[in-house]
């Protein structure tokens, strides 16, 4: 320490060794990713007391971000309740979401899309109903959740369960983290009769139910693959925001071929 005109000053030595310190310090502390994201097994996963999985996409996206530093933290919510949060800054991201213009506007979408998922239908074994098109729905009891948008998809198929007159033959089913295998459960026992859904999504739900001798995944699907999308929150500085990005479209290119194969065979699916 030196003292100069009764005041107390660092020499340039010690001066140093603090910069040294310090930025040893902030070398071993990770950054906290804040992720959203709902149960739509296997590709997402609430965790319980018997399993800790949290599924495909959750275990790609650490992956790739604990790869770069950071910790991430999870809010394992509702869809509805996860995009409130990302767009008040409550999270930074959620791994999946359909892309459209009025999105758009409230988050910021990634380049590389999560995955693009073939659909397809559900039924009982012995049923020979095959989707042609919306006119094929006439007369089959359909299963949904609230405010499922399938229009990416099909906009026929959305236009048909959103319109009135066919609202005695779609059936709404709500609830938290079970949904799909309620409506899975629903087909089984005849009180409903087709769902659509990404296949690997269907595939997941049989295996675990043990319902694969009773039910039959299906196709065609719908017209056009499922294509989801990370969204990040127009809240984080725009500088990280891009950042966060960008480390997500190159890790997520890094992953494809063999790594994303061995991920899908731990939950058991696989994309045809």
């Amino acid at each position: 320490m030196i003292v100069l005109n009764n005041k107390y000053v660092l020499s340039p030595m010690l001066t140093a060794l603090g910069w040294l310190v310090c930025s040893q310090f902030n070398v071993g502390f990770a950054a906290t990713l804040k992720v959203c994201y709902d149960q739509w097994a296997p590709m997402t996963i609430f965790p319980t007391d018997s399993s800790t999985e949290r599924g495909v996409v959750i275990d790609m996206l650490e992956h790739i971000y604990t790869a770069e530093g950071y910790d991430i933290h999870y809010y394992e919510v509702p869809l509805a309740r996860g995009l409130d949060m990302v767009t008040e800054g409550l999270c930074d991201m959620l791994p999946e979401y359909l892309y459209s213009e009025r999105s758009a506007q409230a988050f910021e979408y990634a380049q590389q899309e999560t995955f693009s998922y073939p659909s397809a239908f559900v039924v009982r074994k012995e049923d020979p109903w095959r989707y042609e098109g919306v006119e094929s729905l006439s007369g089959r009891r359909i299963a949904t959740g609230p405010g499922w948008d399938y229009s990416s998809m099909s906009a026929g198929y959305q236009a048909y369960i959103d319109d009135p007159q066919n609202g005695d033959s779609v059936e709404v089913i709500a609830g938290y983290d079970d949904v799909v295998d309620r409506i899975v459960e629903m087909i089984s026992e005849n009180r409903v009769d087709v769902y659509v859904d990404n296949e690997l999504v269907l595939q997941h739900v049989l295996n675990q139910m043990n319902l694969n001798e009773e039910l039959s995944i299906v196709q065609p699907g719908l017209e056009n693959n499922l294509v989801e999308i990370p969204i990040f929150s127009m809240k984080i500085p725009e500088a990280e925001r891009h950042e966060l990005i960008r480390i997500w479209n190159e890790g997520r290119l890094s992953l494809k071929g063999e790594m994303e194969d061995k991920i899908l065979r731990k939950y058991n699916v696989q994309i045809e």
